[in-house]
């Protein structure tokens, strides 16, 4: 299922930005 895995990819890149701007920026998150 290649949708299944673009989307679970998107989502784990997407998270694994969320968590470097929240550790590396956290004031970007307010």
């Amino acid at each position: 299922m290649i949708v299944v895995d673009g989307i679970a990819l998107a989502l784990s890149i997407g998270l694994l930005g969320y968590l470097l701007v929240a550790l590396l920026a956290p004031e970007r998150l307010q």
